[in-house]
């Protein structure tokens, strides 16, 4: 790890002035350090920021600060968001971590951590060593000729599904940007990987009240069961009336480049009745568009089982 400035600034107005890295957690920011793929010479030490509190009032409210953990154990949060979390890392990671550093972490392609390979996210123009190279990890959806990487958050999977919302505090003001449109796939410039502008900040992050959001789930697949990041998971909310969906929110992590909303799945299952067979028809669409690689067109199928998978464990009981 090379040598930089740690300053703590105390209100957002001084994290806003300062120029420097931000650190909440610090559990992507330091492996990257030590790795040199980040080099930061100032890091602004932001925990003692006003950016936390969890308010289930209307929807859901936290704070950027808020930890993984507590945001996973508070009553009232959804439960596709807290099995999310629930699912993320090791206790210990999730007692540390932020809500908006996990929105914000780096791909853990390990070509990205790895200084010494070609990678369009770390050195834009050098190439995309994944693409020719070991890629049973990367993405199937989402990506372009300059970069492969999957995005590696298992909560903004379910935040996506949800329409959730990001607070962005700059020197300009305060905006509010749905999760979708804060992502962004690689294109040509796969160093953008959102619309975060230069000096600004999350603050909060809110998801609209969804009366049957409790009626939700995530479900992640991966090599191991413990402290592993996703092949592909899926976090589903359905409103069943009566044996019917009268609505649904999918999305699917583990095998794009972003958080990947399913808007297709989500009408292919409206009207539907609550069967097996209706979710295996609306799940055959959850790959579309797709671009496997030499390693990972196992993710086309399996991103189906995973969305049928979730339903199934989440209408076990009521299904005809």
């Amino acid at each position: 790890m090379r040598p930089f400035e740690l300053t703590a600034p105390t209100t957002v107005e001084d994290a806003l002035d300062a120029s420097g890295t931000f650190f909440a957690g610090g559990t992507t920011l330091v492996d990257l350090m030590k790795l040199d793929v980040l080099t930061p010479q100032r890091v602004l030490d932001i925990n003692d920021l006003p950016l936390r509190g969890i308010d289930t009032t209307d929807g859901l409210r936290f704070g950027a600060l808020e930890r993984m953990g507590d945001v996973a154990a508070h009553p009232g949060v959804y439960p596709a968001i807290s099995r999310a979390l629930l699912l993320s890392a090791s206790q210990q990671l999730r007692n540390m971590a932020s809500i908006g550093g996990n929105l914000m972490q780096r791909t853990r392609c390990s070509y990205f951590r790895d200084v010494n390979m070609p990678c369009n996210r770390r050195d834009p123009g050098s190439g995309c060593s994944a693409l020719a190279g070991v890629n049973r990890m990367h993405a199937i959806l989402g990506t372009s000729d300059a970069c492969v990487a999957t995005h590696a958050s298992d909560v903004a999977v379910a935040l996506v599904a949800l329409d959730a919302e990001v607070e962005l505090a700059g020197k300009s003001g305060t905006r509010t940007v749905k999760l979708t449109d804060f992502y962004r796939t690689p294109g040509e410039t796969p160093d953008v990987e959102n619309d975060l502008r230069p000096g600004e900040l999350i603050t909060e992050v809110r998801v609209p009240r969804l009366d049957w959001a409790e009626n939700s789930t995530y479900v992640k697949v991966r090599d191991r069961q413990s402290y592993e990041f996703a092949l592909a998971s899926a976090a589903v909310a359905l409103d069943v009336r009566d044996g019917v969906i009268a609505d649904a929110r999918v999305a699917v992590g583990g095998v794009a480049t972003v958080p990947w909303r399913l808007t297709a799945v989500e009408e292919a299952l409206r009207g539907k009745d609550v069967t097996e067979e209706s979710f295996v028809q609306a799940a055959s669409l959850a790959a579309e568009g797709a671009r496997p690689l030499a390693f990972n067109s196992f993710k086309v199928s399996l991103v189906k089982r995973t969305v049928v998978r979730a339903l199934l464990e989440l209408t076990e009981g009521s299904r005809r």
